[in-house]
C-alpha cells in the first residue's frame, strides 16, 4: 500500500510539473503576441508620422 501511495503522490508531481511548464509556454506566447501588437502598433505610428513630414 505505502508504494501506491507513493506512485500516485509521484504521479501528481510530475502533473503539476508538467502544467507548470505549459504554463510557462502560455504565458511566453502571449508576452510575444502583445510584444508583436506592440511592433505593430509602432510601425503604423511611425508610417503616419513619416507620411505627413514627406
Amino acid at each position: 500500500m505505502p508504494d501506491l501511495i507513493h506512485d500516485l503522490v509521484n504521479d501528481r508531481i510530475q502533473t503539476l510539473h508538467r502544467e507548470a511548464a505549459e504554463q510557462r509556454v502560455i504565458l511566453r506566447a502571449q508576452r510575444v503576441e502583445r510584444a508583436r501588437r506592440g511592433v505593430t502598433r509602432a510601425n503604423e505610428r511611425l508610417r503616419r508620422v513619416l507620411s505627413r513630414e514627406f
